[in-house]
This record gives C-alpha cells, sequence and structure tokens, in this order.
C-alpha cells in the first residue's frame, strides 16, 4: 500500500503552494484516478511520489515504512504525457534497451507482449508506430523496470476514440499486479473501471461527485 500524507509542495519557480495537505491511499489492484483544473498541482503530485522532486513537508510511506526520494525512484515507473515525443531509440529494441545493461531478446517479447504489442517488429523506427502502439510502448519501457507503483499523466491523450477503450483496458489490467495511479483531465473515460476517484481542487484532494 502506498500512503501520501499532509504532502505541502511550492516549486521554486512559483510564487505560490501548489499542493496543501495533500493525502491519499493506493492499493494494488485498485486503480487511483486524479482529476483536476490545469495548473492545481496534479502533474507535480507525480513527480513527487516517483521521487523526482521533493516536498516541502510530508511523508510517503510504502508498505508501513517511509521512502525518501532515492527509494521512491527505484518504486515508480512514470509515464508523462505524450512520452512519444521523448523515444531517444532509433529503433523499437533500442528503445526498449535504453538504461539497461543486459536485455534477452525473450525480456523484450515478454515486454511488448504484456502490453499487446507482441510481434510488433523491434527493428523499427517508434515514430512509425501508430499512436496507440507508441503509447504501449511507453508503458513496456516502464515495465521492465519492474515497478511496484506505475504512475501515468494524462494516458489517453491525443489518443482516437478508436483506440482508447483498448489503452483503458491494458490499463486496468496492468493495475492487477501493482500499484496504479492516472492524473486525467477526462475522468469520465475511466467510469468502467469502478475505481476511487479524486480531484485535485485549490491543493487538496476531493471525492469526484458521481
Amino acid at each position: 500500500m502506498l500512503e501520501l500524507t499532509d504532502i505541502h509542495y511550492k516549486p521554486a519557480t512559483s510564487g505560490r503552494t501548489i499542493l496543501e495537505g495533500v493525502s491519499l491511499t493506493a492499493q494494488q489492484g485498485s486503480p487511483l484516478l486524479i482529476s483536476g483544473e490545469s495548473g492545481s498541482g496534479k502533474t507535480s503530485l507525480l513527480e513527487i511520489i516517483s521521487g523526482m522532486v521533493a516536498a516541502q513537508s510530508g511523508t510517503i510511506n510504502w508498505k508501513g515504512s517511509t521512502l525518501n526520494q532515492r527509494q521512491r525512484r527505484w518504486l515508480c515507473g512514470v509515464v508523462f504525457q505524450f512520452p512519444e515525443r521523448h523515444f531517444l531509440g532509433l529503433s523499437v529494441g533500442q528503445e526498449l534497451k535504453l538504461g539497461h545493461r543486459r536485455l534477452s531478446g525473450d525480456d523484450q517479447i515478454e515486454a511488448l507482449s504484456q502490453v499487446g504489442l507482441h510481434g510488433v517488429d523491434s527493428r523499427q523506427a517508434p515514430e512509425r508506430l501508430s499512436g496507440g502502439q507508441q503509447r504501449r510502448l511507453a508503458l513496456a519501457v516502464q515495465l521492465l523496470r519492474k515497478p511496484e507503483v506505475l504512475l501515468l499523466d494524462e494516458p489517453t491523450a491525443g489518443l482516437d476514440w478508436s483506440v482508447r477503450g483498448e489503452v483503458l483496458d491494458l490499463l486496468f489490467n496492468l493495475s492487477r499486479q501493482r500499484v496504479l495511479i492516472v492524473v486525467t483531465h477526462e475522468p469520465e473515460l475511466f467510469l468502467s473501471w469502478n475505481s476511487e476517484q479524486r480531484q485535485l481542487r485549490d491543493g487538496h484532494l476531493l471525492p469526484l461527485s458521481p
């Protein structure tokens, strides 16, 4: 179980505190959605959970133990909005291998199969994949790190309606084996998950209206 308690955060570039007393609990098998207006701190919250930035105060516990930033970076995998813009590999295979000293062909096949990309030619360039396939590749890259917490920022943004349903089904299935937290400005797309949902307003997490 992941627990955030009384998180306060003020970016160095901002004149105001954007997260004030945020607390939440997330657990495996129960995906958590966070929705809110632009600038309300949704992405910053993911950055804090993942250890990319430090909050001014508050604690983050995993299975009852408080984690520092370094420990959270090992614990979490993050896929930010439009991850395909940040691909560095010249091929699908190269993208999967980034950050790994050794990665077997079997490991690559397993990761691609897990996200529904079985049979994709690992020699082709990532930019030649469709939008939905690129989003799946970004997930595969993170899954190879074997994160226990998966954080997703606007995973349906920019996708055609024809593939959104497939991506939502994939994400829900991934949540069965790990903690999944999704930031979205389209919470209505996720209602079929019957998941716990929170709205971020003025730096505070509130229940979403049914």
